[in-house]
């Protein structure tokens, strides 16, 4: 899809299942259920949606799925589908200059690395990766209830090979690319504002996974700071209604990207 003078491309590596409850939190089932079935282990199933922008003077990757470095007792867990060509049909990881980690949970950035040779590597080799410092320290001394979701080895060789590149708050990446830092989901958790030509979009990490979470008072058990990702939510959504931003959702596993309209004072999404 064209932005501007940007093309932009979401890039689907699989799709994996989560409990539905643990989802949506104290949402009641009747309600979540509507938009996402849930099967006999009450699981329902998310996209691993990333997303491409050919900027013209780069190629921006945003989060890296989880990659192919589960065991098969994970794989089984999560009911994870993965298609291993699921980046290389739309460029090759050498030609990829800068990753943008939203935040380092495994389902965001399992694909940062890879085992070649017995060695565990990055994945893009040319390419900065851009994490909040905060993520980063979070990451690498977790708390109890988080460390279950950041694996060491999807980031770690990061910086071993000297590419990491750590930010604080809202940073220019490059012209019409720039951090926006909406925490909830995590203390750092960032989106990616997107701008050309007068064009708008944000991908939306799990700020908004899923276009059920456009609901203001929705916020899953996975949210670490539920009333942040309430409050901010508020505030963001307002803006992209009004200035007509594409929003991008990495977990939706019908609804990729889609532009916000209102429907008896809520929030709905035209999808793309």
């Amino acid at each position: 899809m064209e932005l501007g003078k940007f093309e932009l491309t979401v890039l689907c590596e699989g799709t994996f299942l989560v409990d539905g409850g643990a989802m949506f939190g104290v949402v009641p089932k009747v309600l979540w259920n509507k938009y996402n079935s849930s099967d006999e282990l009450n699981r329902i199933e998310l996209a691993l949606n990333c997303l491409l922008i050919r900027t013209g003077d780069k190629n921006i990757l945003i989060d890296t799925g989880i990659g192919d470095k589960l065991g098969d007792k994970l794989k089984k867990i999560y009911g994870l589908t993965r298609k291993d060509d699921w980046l290389l049909g739309k460029i090759k990881p050498e030609d990829i200059n800068i990753v943008i980690n939203t935040h380092l949970h495994f389902d965001h950035c399992g694909g940062n690395t890879c085992i070649e040779g017995g060695v565990l590597t990055p994945t893009f080799k040319n390419a900065k990766y851009i994490i909040q410092k905060g993520e980063w320290e979070e990451a690498i001394n977790p708390n109890e209830r988080a460390k279950v979701s950041y694996l060491k080895e999807n980031f770690l060789p990061i910086k071993e090979y000297d590419l990491l590149n750590l930010i604080e708050g809202e940073v220019e990446i490059c012209p019409g690319v720039k951090t926006l830092v909406t925490g909830g989901h995590t203390a750092y958790h960032q989106a990616v504002f997107i701008e050309s030509d007068g064009n708008k979009a944000i991908y939306l990490g799990d700020f908004i996974p899923t276009v059920s979470f456009l609901n203001k008072s929705y916020a899953s058990a996975y949210d670490l700071y539920p009333l942040e990702i309430m409050r901010n939510k508020k505030e963001i959504l307002q803006k992209a209604f009004e200035e007509h931003w594409l929003l991008i959702f990495d977990h939706d596993n019908k609804v990729a990207m889609g532009y916000l309209d209102k429907k008896e004072e809520k929030f709905v999404i035209n999808a793309v």
